[in-house]
């Protein structure tokens, strides 16, 4: 039996009640208020705690959770049937003094695409092909400043880079997915963080974590066509995703989520706590569910949408001190990275 099926977790799935203030909270589901979360742990293989870890990703084609380690220069890709690591390695890593620390750098970002993954290197600041059937490194392009995060717009077939540094957006050319090319670059006015892409919509979304705002992007013409200001306070929004049935973005700030309405302005709809140290959040479309992991309360929070953009907190559980990046499975299972075990949390979803 695998680690998903082993960990046991109840989500209510009740519906939101309606709140009377002009921007409500969540309130709880149920008399008894959230269902308990709790999680299994898997180690990476070959890695040393602590482990640099940033974004993940989940590939649903082959059910498959990827997971960038900078101090192993590889990206190690668990499987959710057989509870197994495959290891694609091969990337450059490289030593850099961070605030007067030195630290490793390599892989810590990964976009998956048409039968290949995209990812990112703070190392070498490069963008890397992986075949996802093979599981094999392929070519890599070098960027004139360090990738951050890494979204794959399938649309388009393009893979859009944050680089903070220059305060930008490089778009690259995938249309021959092992071949990346660089398309343009988008300059943002701020510091990109986070990322989301609205293919109904034709709108790619960014946070700017140093202006307190959430830019939306047209797609066809790479423009930026609106900006929102956040309610975030002065450590900046992180973030972002969108719910493209009703057209609401839900913007991760390091202690709240906060809900927009893309349809009118970005207007605020509702909030709800999660807790201090939030940084990449999750949304499961089909379920309506909306998952942050808050790295410095070490806990993580699982909030069911209605059509009104009304949050009500299904779930919420202890977490592990630094996790603060979630993806999440179509089953509604959850997985965050924790850097400082060098593991992957596996927080189960079995529905009552």
């Amino acid at each position: 039996m695998n680690l998903v099926a082993r960990v046991l977790v109840a989500l209510s799935l009740a519906a939101c009640g309606g709140g009377k203030s002009p921007v409500p909270t969540a309130t709880p589901s149920g008399p008894l208020g959230p269902s308990p979360l709790t999680f299994g742990a898997v180690a990476l293989p070959g890695a040393s705690a602590p482990a640099p870890l940033d974004y993940i990703a989940y590939e649903p084609a082959h059910r498959r959770v990827w997971v960038p380690v900078g101090n192993t220069g590889s990206v190690d890709v668990y499987d959710i049937a057989s509870g197994a690591f495959a290891v694609v390695g091969g990337f450059p890593m490289a030593e850099r003094e961070v605030r007067g620390t030195k630290r490793t750098m390599g892989p810590s970002s990964v976009a998956i695409g048409d039968g290949f993954a995209y990812v990112g290197n703070r190392a070498d600041s490069s963008v890397c092909a992986v075949d996802t059937l093979a599981l094999k490194l392929g070519r890599c392009l070098t960027l004139a400043s360090s990738p951050d995060g890494v979204a794959y717009v399938a649309a388009v077939r393009e893979v859009w880079v944050t680089t903070p540094r220059d305060r930008a957006i490089v778009v690259l050319d995938a249309s021959r997915p092992g071949e990346l090319a660089v398309k343009t670059t988008i300059q943002v006015g701020g510091t990109p963080e986070g990322y989301a892409s609205d293919a109904g919509r034709e709108a790619f979304l960014t946070n700017l974590e140093d202006g307190n705002r959430t830019v939306v992007i047209d797609v066809p013409t790479h423009q930026p066509k609106a900006t929102w200001s956040l309610d975030c306070d002065s450590k900046g929004p992180r973030g972002v995703a969108v719910d493209a049935d009703h057209g609401f973005v839900f913007v991760a700030c390091t202690d709240h989520m906060t809900i927009l309405d893309g349809a009118h302005g970005g207007a605020q709809v509702a909030r709800f706590d999660t807790g201090a140290g939030v940084d990449n959040i999750a949304w499961l479309g089909p379920r309506r569910l909306l998952y942050a992991a808050a790295g410095g309360a070490a806990r993580v929070t699982v909030a069911r949408i209605d059509a009104r953009g009304q949050p009500t907190v299904v779930a919420t559980g202890a977490s592990v001190d630094g996790v603060r990046n979630i993806v999440a499975d179509e089953n509604g299972n959850a997985y965050g990275a924790d850097g400082a075990n060098a593991r992957l949390l596996v927080f189960a979803h079995s529905p009552r």
